[in-house]
């Protein structure tokens, strides 16, 4: 076997590149195998270093970099979905230097999720990812020369589709699949249902956000800025079916009230969730639709606006740990009503054809 270019070394399978190339230290995979193509990707690499330090020629960043310091460098609460995004967007534009980017690298991306059934919503999310990470590229990240890793963000496109309407359940549709769930998802589920709370507010609630409400048998959890999807405090007031759940759960786990196996579920709407549904026939309906049916049985019993949108958190600021006691029991009175279904009238959408 022929001796390695200097700075090269073999770890496994790969060759890596571990050299001082215009006074800037690089440590690097080839992503080769064969000697022959890592010393081919090295004498690149110098060549690269080199324009750069020599010339001032700008570095062309690809979208995987951009994505990797993305990932490194926010802190969001919805960034786990990020990276869902952005794993599923790298075989279409990850090599792609960010300059080659523009409004048909996308083009593949989209026909195959909407393929896969993906809604026009969810892709819009996605694509917002993508424009986030471009526009961090183009106003705020710079190389070492200060220069922006982007001149301009492209125009993206909005992906056009129906908007995905609501499905609440009913009444015996709540009863079918919390019997075809495993006991720790249908509480999660039931909780859902009666409090309208999100699916990441649920799977990481915690015990030192419960309240306890002075002169009453009832207790409020508060949900802080930074676990708010909307960032704003919020309550959120328990009924006897809520309340009920919660004292359940009380010394069965650790932090999370809706502890599993130890530590923080990621989210319900997983495997378990999709074959429950599926074996009642509800394919159809999704985590999401647990806080629309909350929203729709609170306006069915009578509820005011103004009360569901402090209920379902929608008025910013409204709802704070100093909401008078009065208030408070107002809220817990509106969520009471329920309880009962057989009281309730059932939920019915009508589609136009």
């Amino acid at each position: 076997m022929a001796k390695p270019t200097p700075g090269l070394r073999k770890r496994g399978e790969t060759w890596h590149i571990e050299k001082t190339i215009g006074g800037q230290r690089i440590f690097e995979s080839t992503g080769e195998t064969e000697l022959d193509a890592a010393e081919r990707y090295l004498a690149r690499r110098i060549e690269q270093i080199r324009r750069i330090t020599i010339y001032g020629e700008r570095i062309n960043y690809t979208f995987d970099q951009a994505a990797a310091r993305y990932i490194e460098e926010e802190h969001k609460k919805s960034l786990d979905r990020d990276i869902t995004t952005l794993t599923a967007i790298m075989p279409y534009i990850g090599a792609l230097e960010l300059s080659r980017i523009h409004s048909g690298s996308l083009d593949g991306f989209i026909k195959d999720r909407r393929r896969a059934g993906i809604s026009a919503g969810t892709l819009t999310r996605d694509i917002a990812v993508v424009r986030r990470v471009l526009t961090l590229a183009a106003r705020l990240w710079r190389d070492e020369q200060g220069r922006a890793w982007l001149d301009t963000v492209p125009l993206l496109p909005v992906p056009k589709g129906e908007k995905r309407k609501p499905r609440p359940i009913s009444w015996s549709g709540q009863q079918a699949i919390l019997k075809a769930l495993p006991g720790y998802l249908s509480e999660m589920v039931l909780f859902a249902l009666n409090t309208g709370m999100r699916d990441q507010e649920i799977c990481g609630l915690r015990w030192d956000a419960e309240c306890k409400v002075q002169g009453r048998d009832a207790s409020v959890f508060i949900i802080e800025e930074d676990a708010a999807k909307n960032g704003h405090e919020r309550i959120v007031p328990l009924n006897a079916v809520a309340r009920a759940i919660v004292d359940s759960r009380r010394g069965k786990a650790g932090e999370f009230v809706f502890g599993y196996e130890g530590g923080k579920l990621g989210r319900m709407g997983g495997k378990a969730w999709s074959k429950g549904r599926k074996a009642v026939n509800l394919q159809g309906v999704r985590i999401h639709d647990l806080r629309h049916t909350f929203g729709m049985r609170l306006r069915a019993a009578g509820v005011s606006f103004e009360d569901r949108q402090d209920l379902l958190g929608h008025h910013a600021g409204r709802i704070t740990t100093h909401y008078s006691k009065v208030e408070i029991a107002n809220l817990i009175a509106c969520v009471e009503l329920l309880c009962e279904e057989k009281k309730k009238p059932e939920l019915t959408l009508i589609r136009c054809a």
